[in-house]
Parts: C-alpha cells; sequence; structure tokens
C-alpha cells in the first residue's frame, strides 16, 4: 500500500472573505472558522481567533494541542478518523497537508501541564510551533462540566478547525509529493532481504487523568499493543488528547509528522527494512505494564525484527513501560535503541529516569526538562498569563515585570521524545 503526502507551503495567514490558498497565503473566512470550530458542541461558549506569526512578540498559554491542517484528496477513509470522519482504515491513497502552519487550541486551562509557545525571544528556539503560522483559537466552555468534557470539547474543536482549514489544499497542486510505501512482510523490498529489520515500538501515553491518547476514536488505555502501518499516523489516527508536560508531550501535529515514522521509512531499503509500527500504551499498574510489554516484545519478535526504536511520551510512570520493553527485547537478541528526555534537576545532577535496566545501554537523550530559562515579557499574550505559576515548570513566583522563569518543561515540544527538537545530553 502506499500513501502520497503532498506538501503545499503556506508562507503568510490573512483574514479573507473566504477561506482559501492564494499561492502561498492562506486566506481565512474568520467567522466561518469560529463558527466550524464550535460545531453544534453546547459546551463551548465562545471561540476567538488569533493570529501569531513568527518572530512576533506574542507568547500563547495554555496551549491544549496543536494540529497540521489536512486534507484526504484521494483513497478511503478521512482524516483524524473515528472522531471527524468515518472508522474506515487510513494510510493509503493521497492527502495534502498545508505546511508551515498549524492550528493551536488555548484558552481555558484543561490541566496543570499545559504549556506555552513564545513567538519570539530566547523561548522560541525550544519550540518548533514558534515557526510556524499558527491559527490560534482561544476557547472557552461551560463552567459546571468536567475537565474531561472540557479536555474532549477542545480537542474535537481543533480537529474541526484543522479539517476546515485543510479543505483549501483539496485542488492545489502541491509542491511535491512524498511517496511512502508499506511493503507485505513476507515481500519485502526489492534486493532488501539481506539488511537488518527493524521495528518501531511507539508509545503512547495513555495513564486516565487527562494522560490520554486516541487511536481510531479509541482511547489507547483499553487496547493491548496493535502492529499499524506508519503511514496511518500520518493520515490522522492518532490523535492527542494528552494535558501532560508541556515539553514532552506528543501533540497530534507530532504525529502526524513523527520523525522516527519518516527516518525509517526514507532508509527502508538502503540500509534497514522497516518491518512494521507496534502501538502500545503506557499502564498505571504494574500488572499492566508488564502485560502490556510482554505482548508488544511478542508482536515484534513476530515481525522477525533484528532491531528496534522505542519511543515514549511524559516522565516518571512511562519510564517502567519503557525499560520493560528494552529489557524483553533484548533478552530476545533484539537490538534496542531508546528515546528519552530527563528529569535531572536544574541543575542536571540528579537522576535523570525514574526507572533503568542494564539493557538500555543505546539511549539517545532529547535534553533536561528541569534547566531553567528566563522569559521577557511579551507585547501580547493570548490566553491568561497568570496561570503560569500553576503550571508544571512554574512556580509560586514565576511571575514578575522582568517576565516569567520556568522551567524548560513548561515550553511546548522542548524536549519531545520523538526527536522534534534539537535538545540533547551526553555523558561525560
Amino acid at each position: 500500500m502506499v500513501l502520497e503526502l503532498g506538501r503545499i507551503p503556506v508562507k503568510e495567514i490573512a483574514w479573507g472573505r473566504k477561506t482559501l490558498l492564494e499561492g502561498a497565503v492562506l486566506r481565512v473566512h474568520r467567522e466561518e472558522l469560529i463558527e466550524k470550530t464550535k460545531g453544534d458542541d453546547p459546551r463551548i461558549t465562545s471561540v476567538k481567533a488569533h493570529i501569531a506569526r513568527p518572530g512576533e512578540s506574542v507568547r500563547i498559554l495554555p496551549v491544549k494541542d496543536v494540529i497540521e491542517p489536512r486534507v484526504k484528496v484521494e483513497g478511503k477513509g478521512g482524516i483524524f478518523p473515528g472522531l471527524i470522519s468515518g472508522v474506515e482504515t487510513v494510510g493509503s491513497g493521497r492527502t495534502h497537508a498545508l505546511q508551515g502552519c498549524a492550528v493551536v487550541t488555548a484558552g481555558q486551562v484543561v490541566g496543570v501541564q499545559e504549556g506555552l509557545i513564545d513567538m519570539s525571544g530566547p523561548g522560541a528556539r525550544y519550540s518548533a510551533f514558534s515557526k510556524t503560522l499558527n491559527v490560534v483559537l482561544a476557547i472557552n466552555v461551560k463552567h459546571s462540566i468536567s475537565r474531561h468534557e472540557h479536555e474532549e470539547a477542545l480537542r474535537l474543536a481543533g480537529l474541526r478547525a484543522a479539517v476546515y482549514l485543510g479543505e483549501a489544499g483539496r485542488s492545489v497542486k502541491p509542491i511535491d509529493v512524498d511517496r511512502f510505501e508499506v511493503y507485505p512482510l513476507f515481500k519485502p523490498k526489492e534486493d532488501s532481504n539481506d539488511l537488518p529489520g527493524i521495528a518501531y515500538v511507539y508509545m503512547l501515553l495513555s495513564q486516565g487523568l487527562l494522560h490520554d491518547t486516541y487511536l481510531y476514536g479509541q482511547n489507547a488505555a483499553s487496547l493491548l499493543p496493535t502492529l499499524i502501518m506508519g503511514t496511518e499516523a500520518m493520515d490522522g489516527a492518532i490523535v492527542s488528547g494528552n494535558c501532560v508536560s508541556a515539553c514532552d508531550k506528543n501533540t497530534t501535529y507530532h504525529h502526524q509528522n513523527n520523525p522516527v515514522i519518516r527516518e525509517l521509512f526514507k532508509r527502508d531499503g538502503i540500509d534497514l527494512r522497516f518491518l512494521g509500527t507496534v502501538i502500545s500504551n503506557c499502564n498505571v499498574t504494574l500488572r499492566d505494564k508488564m502485560g502490556s510489554a510482554q505482548y508488544g516484545v511478542k508482536l515484534v519478535e513476530l515481525l522477525g525484527a533484528d532491531g528496534a526504536v522505542i519511543t515514549k511520551e511524559g516522565f516518571g510512570n512511562p519510564d517502567a513501560d519503557a525499560m520493560m520493553y528494552c529489557a524483553g527485547l533484548e533478552e530476545k537478541g533484539i537490538r534496542t535503541v531508546m528515546i528519552t528526555d530527563e528529569f535531572a534537576g536544574i541543575d542536571g545532577a540528579s537522576q535523570s529516569l525514574a526507572d533503568t535496566t542494564p539493557q538500555a545501554d543505546a539511549v539517545v537523550s532529547t535534553g533536561n526538562a528541569n534547566e531553567r530559562i528566563s522569559l521577557p515579557p511579551m507585547d501580547k499574550v493570548i490566553g491568561d498569563i497568570r496561570i503560569i505559576e500553576r503550571m508544571a515548570g512554574g512556580q509560586s513566583g514565576s511571575l514578575s515585570r522582568e517576565g516569567i522563569t520556568v522551567e524548560l518543561q513548561a515550553i511546548l515540544g522542548a524536549a519531545n521524545e520523538l526527536g522534534f527538537e534539537l535538545l540533547s545530553a551526553r555523558g561525560e
């Protein structure tokens, strides 16, 4: 099966009388966007739409999710199956992506582990979303609803907005088209049989308490480890429902543009065989952690893998799940590489992971999320600056006339464990 992903670059966003692409300019009918965002959800009381451009003196917080606008132009299914479209399996056909822009959902805080995006200043270098043209939706909901209803309302609203904007690229010719082919397991790419087979273990945070991820609309917490095509993630099959620490949160945008999947496809048939992607959840109880890890290791072994790449989301509790995978795979003779961030204290001297195993001898760090940074005031704040003192990475006294002082964990994507950003660390 083949997925063609057409790239349509967006160089500017402006409000207009109609939503359409004029060259590299995305013009957006603001009132229509707001109506599409609200949908018929009675839980949403108001939506305000803003544009935030790279280099502007703008701070966005609290950020719930980031989504890349896309449209399915050929093949079965639609964008965000199980939530916005039907439940048909995606990952083949043709999809157009409006690259260089994003939908950002913000507004009332859902959980204390949401984060911020600075469009300029020292904080901008730590988040890829300071470099995208952002349509920011500040969404308010009824105070009487639960936090889980609040999360769901914002999650679906952001997806509706991204689908609405993505339609602008339906009839536009992409600047180029990337082609991703999934080969049957026993019919690999020609002349690649002698290459090592690599599987990807893609851990999705799914611990409840607003730490949730959705696969085809189903909460991953209830799923056994599952084999999917990497192209399904590109086609919107995985959606973030997380209010986990912002630095290593996988937004929906991260899932759509997973760099590990892209790199494995890029190298398939050159120096490795990309065998498949095993989706796994991160559980709460020791019994469930052991059960998922053992089942997931079995799937990787059945694929005939020589090696595996493991990524996770979040820190602390998920460290144990990842280490169980690493130990289980290594015991089967399957060499593993793990990508993780660190929480090593503000001085970098503390134990950086909550769990370890001797088999984890090939670990790529995406940086220390406890490192502190001072961020100057911005001319415009979309959201509520006062909540910085209640957010993970902030503390009482973080806000002052000179700006804010926070740990990197407050910045969205700063230590993303898919390797999306530039931070790293090494032992001496």
